[in-house]
């Protein structure tokens, strides 16, 4: 099966680097355990967390951005693994104690009930105690939908919301986008 984003990432880096306020979190974040990045794509978060300290797992369905990474957690000896397949269908959630979910939801019609249904058994699966990050796009009614979602599972509560912009440039055309996001840390 093709993955459109084996295609995007024959550029190395294509979406730059994280979020200052995701790595500002975790670097103040005193228990720097285990986090599973779900959807990590090339490793633009799962590198810089990995280097601070945590041993870090990513999950994404592209084996080239999977590859990229690990040649990158290899070279620099970085507790750093990833592995090539469906985020959907991953499910050892109790080992992690946090679990980071950058971009991953659109809620559009045709997704909404899957990603709902991941989202609840994700919450549903972690260990007490753990953290889920997500970071989401702050357009039409995402944030309010994933808010909705977590808050009627019940079994875990806000810890902190941040907004930010990002901004992508492709380099090659010059094309500049300013994104507003939203940063949501919950508890189990």
């Amino acid at each position: 099966m093709a993955v459109v984003y084996d295609k995007y990432y024959q550029v190395e880096n294509l979406f730059g680097e994280p979020y200052p306020e995701l790595i500002e979190f975790l670097s103040n974040w005193i228990k720097k355990g285990t986090l599973l990045d779900l959807g990590c794509g090339q490793g633009r978060d799962a590198i810089p967390i990995s280097r601070m300290g945590y041993k870090v797992t990513g999950v994404d369905n592209s084996r080239v951005g999977i590859e990229q990474m690990n040649r990158i957690a290899s070279k620099e000896k970085l507790a750093l693994k990833g592995i090539a397949g469906d985020i959907f269908a991953f499910e050892d959630f109790r080992n992690f104690d946090i679990v980071l979910l950058d971009s991953m939801f659109h809620f559009n019609k045709k997704d909404k009930k899957r990603e709902t249904d991941f989202i609840k058994e994700l919450i549903d699966k972690i260990k007490n105690e753990a953290l889920i990050i997500f970071c989401i796009q702050d357009s039409g009614n995402k944030v309010k939908i994933l808010k909705d979602i977590v808050n009627d599972t019940g079994k875990v509560e806000k810890m902190t919301e941040n907004e930010f912009e990002y901004v992508y440039e492709d380099a090659k055309t010059k094309h500049k986008s300013r994104t507003k996001y939203k940063m949501l840390v919950f508890s189990k």
